[in-house]
C-alpha cells in the first residue's frame, strides 16, 4: 500500500496540534483527516475508515476513552491502529486507554519527526497484520478475511472447518502439525464426533485441492506440501 493511500485520522481540540502534527503527515505523504473532538471523530472513522487514528484522550463533547470504544464497536474498523496522543502521563489513563481498545500510547509533547517515526512503525504493524489475513502459497491465495479460497484463479467453496484446517496447516508449510494441535487449534473445545474427524476433512481438502497439497505423517499427523 502507497503513503497516498494510507488514510490517518487526527482528533484534537488543540487547533495546534491539528495543524503541526497534520502538516508533518502530510508532509509524508499520507492522506490527513482531522477532527476537533471525539464525537465528530467517530463519524469521520466511520466514513473515512482510516488505517490509523491518532486520539487525543480529553477533549469536549465526548472524550478519548469514549471515542475509542465507539470505534471499536464498529466491524468496519476492526483492523484500523489506535493510539492516543496525550499530554497525560499517569498509569491509570494509560490503562483506561487500553482498555478501551487502543494499540499503543504516545505522550506529547513529541517532536515531529519522533512522531513521524512513531506513525510509520504503527503502520507496519497494520501492514502485517494484513498481509496476515490473505497468504499465497504458489497459485493458492487463502484470505482469511473474507474466508475466500483461490486456486490457480478458481475459487474453492469450502466449509468454515475445512477452511480453519487449510488455513492452519498452510500457515506453515513443511510443518507437521499433530493431531492434537490440530484438534485444539480448529475446534477448540467443541465437541468433535469421533476419532476420524481429522480424517475426514483432509480427505475432502484432498478432493478439492489435490493429493500432493497434503501428506499424513502415520502416528503424528499432517503437513501442507508447497
Amino acid at each position: 500500500m502507497e503513503k497516498r493511500d494510507i488514510k490517518i485520522l487526527l482528533v484534537d481540540d488543540e487547533p495546534d496540534i491539528l495543524e503541526i502534527v497534520g502538516y508533518n503527515l502530510s508532509s509524508e505523504g499520507y492522506q490527513v483527516i482531522t477532527a476537533e473532538n471525539g464525537f465528530e471523530g467517530v463519524k469521520k472513522a466511520k466514513k473515512e475508515l482510516p488505517q490509523l487514528i491518532i486520539l487525543d484522550v480529553m477533549m469536549p463533547e465526548m472524550d478519548g476513552i469514549e471515542a475509542c470504544e465507539l470505534m471499536r464497536k464498529n466491524p468496519d474498523l476492526k483492523n484500523s491502529i489506535i493510539t492516543f496522543l496525550t499530554a497525560r502521563g499517569e498509569d491509570y489513563s494509560q490503562v483506561a486507554g487500553f482498555d478501551a481498545g487502543a494499540d499503543d500510547y504516545i505522550t506529547k509533547p513529541i517532536k515531529p519527526k519522533v512522531l513521524v517515526s512513531k506513525v510509520k512503525a504503527l503502520l507496519r504493524r497494520f501492514k502485517e497484520e494484513d498481509a496476515a489475513d490473505s497468504m499465497k502459497i504458489g497459485g493458492l491465495v487463502i484470505n482469511r478475511d473474507e474466508y475466500k479460497v483461490m486456486s490457480e484463479g478458481r475459487e474453492i467453496i469450502l466449509p468454515r472447518k475445512e477452511f480453519e484446517l487449510l488455513s492452519l496447516l498452510a500457515s506453515k508449510p513443511g510443518k507437521v502439525f499433530k493431531r492434537d494441535e490440530i484438534l485444539d487449534a480448529v475446534w477448540g473445545n467443541e465437541v468433535v464426533v469421533g476419532g476420524r474427524t481429522i480424517d475426514v476433512h483432509i480427505r475432502k481438502l484432498r478432493e478439492k485441492l489435490g493429493d500432493d497439497s497434503f501428506k499424513t505423517v502415520k502416528g503424528v499427523g499432517y503437513k501442507f506440501v508447497d
